[in-house]
């Protein structure tokens, strides 16, 4: 019964906001580090971890905050995340483009309100069969 309301979808879409959320606290130092001499930014590779994780079917991991509370049994994901080489034309060794970091920050925004908007449908239709339609 427990596959049938809750699929491999949500616990992935948990996984996503979740990187969502980690390349924001990224991208915000890649900007707070951009007049840093010898500051590499870093990034996750999206495009290459996606497919990895829409794909996972393992329930996401529980974080237990009693010894009382159940055993998760998924497994956390551990992005790679990628340092960027500073330009041949930068003298300090600083690789922050501060214009590239506020376009991923906007992009990474958007991506994350899509995911959570569909989230939140998900969980308001579950919602709507759980009151019996009221």
């Amino acid at each position: 019964m427990r596959d049938l309301l809750f699929d491999p979808l949500i616990g992935n879409m948990h996984t996503v906001l979740d990187l969502r959320m980690q390349q924001h606290a990224l991208t915000s130092t890649n900007l707070a580090n951009a007049s840093t001499p010898g500051f590499k930014a870093r990034m996750i590779d999206f495009e290459k971890l996606l497919p990895d994780v829409m794909d996972n079917t393992t329930p996401p991991a529980l974080l237990r905050s009693d010894s009382r509370h159940m055993q998760g049994t998924g497994d956390g994901i551990n992005p790679t995340v990628d340092e960027l080489e500073a330009s041949p034309w930068s003298l300090d060794g600083n690789s922050v483009v501060p214009e590239r970091e506020m376009a991923r920050l906007a992009s990474n925004s958007l991506m994350f309100s899509g995911v959570s908007r569909g989230l939140s449908k998900h969980l308001m239709m579950l919602k709507y069969a759980a009151s019996n339609g009221r």
